[in-house]
């Protein structure tokens, strides 16, 4: 089978496929853990609708690299985003990789391989979740950054955990141990770290046996309510992020 030419066209994302059709995306800076740059936000939307549209592409396994899925950001290009010409990028790609993400025509399944720090709920969005006995969870980027959680994590830990402990989580900077996060419902699994890939590749196995319509369309009945909570959460949610970044160069 050929490979696909989007699969070497993003810097940040490694692809690989079996002959069955399952997908593994896997996130990472130059081969080190993921950090939050422009470019893989930029790109993750962009690598996700070129999933979508292709039909070889039967079952997704989403992970990181190394030790964690993502706790760090680069920083070393900054976009000004206080500037609301340069948040509108910012607010057109965070409200795409979410809508893409609920909209794939597949069932997803996130092997979180540690720590998710940073865009959490982009692993939490998966149909399966399997964490590793190593993995937390945490919001750490919003409060520390001191500008509104609002671009779709204040809604998909609401959705998981419900109000009040997603409220506290946010405004606490809660720390969320896998073990607990499987008693709360977060994750479904929780295996050792060396296991976390195998078993959501099992489990990926056991899936794409199914015909194919069935694993197109089960999942986006799955999802109605996390796409239609995510669509007007973050309307609001990414603005008065934005806002609050706005006024970072009036601050004291």
């Amino acid at each position: 089978m050929e490979t696909p030419a989007y699969f070497d066209g993003f810097a940040n994302f490694a692809l690989e496929r079996t002959q069955s059709g399952i997908l593994t995306l896997r996130l990472h800076s130059a081969e080190e853990p993921a950090a939050l740059s422009v470019g893989l936000h930029r790109d993750f939307p962009r690598v996700l609708r070129e999933i979508a549209d292709d039909r070889e592409n039967r079952v997704l396994v989403l992970t990181g690299t190394g030790d964690r899925f993502m706790t760090d950001m680069d920083t070393t290009e900054d976009r000004q985003a206080f500037k609301p010409l340069n948040w509108d990028d910012i607010y057109w790609e965070g409200r795409q990789v979410l809508r893409a993400l609920v909209d794939l025509p597949m069932p997803i399944i996130s092997a979180v391989n540690g720590p998710a720090t940073v865009h959490s709920e982009w692993v939490l969005l998966g149909d399966i979740t399997i964490a590793s006995d190593t993995a937390y969870f945490q919001d750490f980027p919003h409060l520390a950054g001191e500008v509104v959680p609002g671009d779709g994590v204040h809604v998909v830990w609401e959705e998981i955990l419900g109000i009040n402990r997603a409220r506290y989580a946010a405004l606490t900077q809660q720390v969320i141990q896998a073990d607990e996060a499987l008693r709360l419902g977060m994750v479904n699994e929780v295996v050792p770290a060396a296991d976390v890939l195998p078993r959501a590749l099992a489990l990926a196995g056991q899936l794409v046996s199914k015909p194919p319509l069935l694993l197109r369309l089960t999942p986006l009945a799955l999802r109605q309510r996390l796409a239609r909570r995510l669509d007007e959460g973050t309307t609001l949610g990414l603005a008065l992020e934005g806002l609050t970044l706005a006024d970072k160069p009036y601050q004291p």
